[in-house]
């Protein structure tokens, strides 16, 4: 599952594709609904994709963040929910893919009544966009949204809830490292093997933790200084890399990138030492190809919406009556569908990501001639 890319003009140069262009006319559009929804009085701005409905209701987080542009607020609404569509046929899940986006910068703008007004627009889909969260919101927003919206899954265990998302996400990431490590090495471990761990926040801290007590030597880099001292305080044999940079460039067997998007690129992919990445950030591959380039310098790649999947499932679970082991059994599988991906990638002779994209759409083909 590929970004939206650039179209070249007649005389060469770098076009970005409109908004329209991309949903009516190129591959990476086909969205099924695209709702712009806005309350003067509260100063919400929010999109709301729809990507997908063929194995069931559109489960995706909200998205909290002061774009450069309506535009772009837009654009990565259409990638996200997409990507969402993906994500949630790979976990298994009779859900379909969608995202939010609410326009602005959470700090300056948040209230209750602005997210009240939000969780109304999600109620007027009738169900049709399940929401949850996602960079800029919490659990605490999501029992606000509840309030109005019945379609809301990431709340509090006090409100019905399964609370932190995090705790699956990184447990699925750690399945899927498992996998790699099995494809690769032999055994699905990471013992005495020296994983890096670009962010350590939400999802990465915990990863840090199966690592540690999986026997792994971990090294980490963090733009917050809080963040670092949080894991050294709970393991201090980890060691501390100053930048990203430094950090894919030591002597690495597993890179797991948990922060920004767009990770893997034009600059990165070169001087990767580890032969596994294996991460939670969403939308690793910063454009088309750069898997190809992953598996050209001999790098087995999980993709990222397959093994950080634990998150969306644990969520997905609150729609049944939220019940952690159940949620944890399912997350488990990611271990599983991992090493099915390799295996066909390597059946077809193609990368990683390539193999999931086409399991991931002949599942939503199947279900739509259903």
């Amino acid at each position: 599952m590929t970004d939206v890319s650039s179209s070249v003009s007649a005389d060469g140069s770098v076009l970005a594709p409109s908004v329209l262009q991309t949903l009516f006319q190129t591959e990476q559009g086909g969205h099924e609904q695209v709702v712009l929804c806005q309350d003067r009085e509260t100063g919400l701005k929010a999109v709301i994709a729809i990507h997908s409905t063929a194995l069931g209701p559109a489960l995706g987080g909200t998205r909290f963040h002061a774009y450069a542009s309506d535009e772009e607020a837009v654009m990565d609404a259409l990638n996200l929910s997409r990507g969402m569509s993906y994500k949630n046929a790979m976990a298994g899940l009779a859900l379909g893919g969608g995202k939010a986006v609410i326009i602005g910068d959470p700090e300056e703008i948040k209230t209750e009544e602005l997210l009240l007004a939000y969780g109304r627009f999600v109620a007027s889909l009738g169900g049709r966009y399940v929401t949850a969260c996602d960079v800029g919101t919490y659990v605490q927003d999501m029992d606000v949204i509840a309030r109005v919206n019945q379609w809301t899954t990431g709340r509090s265990p006090e409100n019905g809830g399964c609370g932190d998302s995090s705790v699956l996400t990184s447990y699925g990431v750690f399945q899927g490292m498992r996998a790699a490590a099995r494809h690769l090495w032999g055994a699905p471990t990471l013992k005495g093997r020296t994983v890096g761990v670009a962010g350590v926040g939400k999802v990465g801290h915990y990863l840090v933790d199966h690592l540690v007590e999986d026997g792994a030597d971990v090294v980490i880099t963090d733009v917050r200084a809080e963040s670092v001292e949080r894991v050294l305080t709970a393991h201090p044999s980890v060691r501390v890399a100053a930048t990203t940079d430094e950090l894919i460039r030591l002597p690495l067997d597993v890179y797991a990138p948990c922060a920004l998007g767009g990770a893997l690129n034009d600059d990165t992919v070169p001087v990767l030492t580890a032969k596994i990445v294996c991460g939670a950030a969403n939308n690793q591959l910063a454009h088309p190809g750069v898997e190809k380039d992953l598996a050209d310098r001999g790098v087995l790649y999980a993709p990222d919406y397959v093994v950080n999947a634990g998150g969306v499932i644990q969520v997905a679970d609150e729609l049944h009556g939220f019940d952690m082991e159940r949620a944890r059994a399912k997350a488990s599988k990611i271990f599983d569908t991992t090493l099915e991906i390799f295996a066909k990638a390597d059946a077809d002779g193609i990368p990683p990501a390539v193999a999931a994209d086409r399991i991931a759409e002949q599942r939503m083909a199947d279900a739509k001639r259903a």
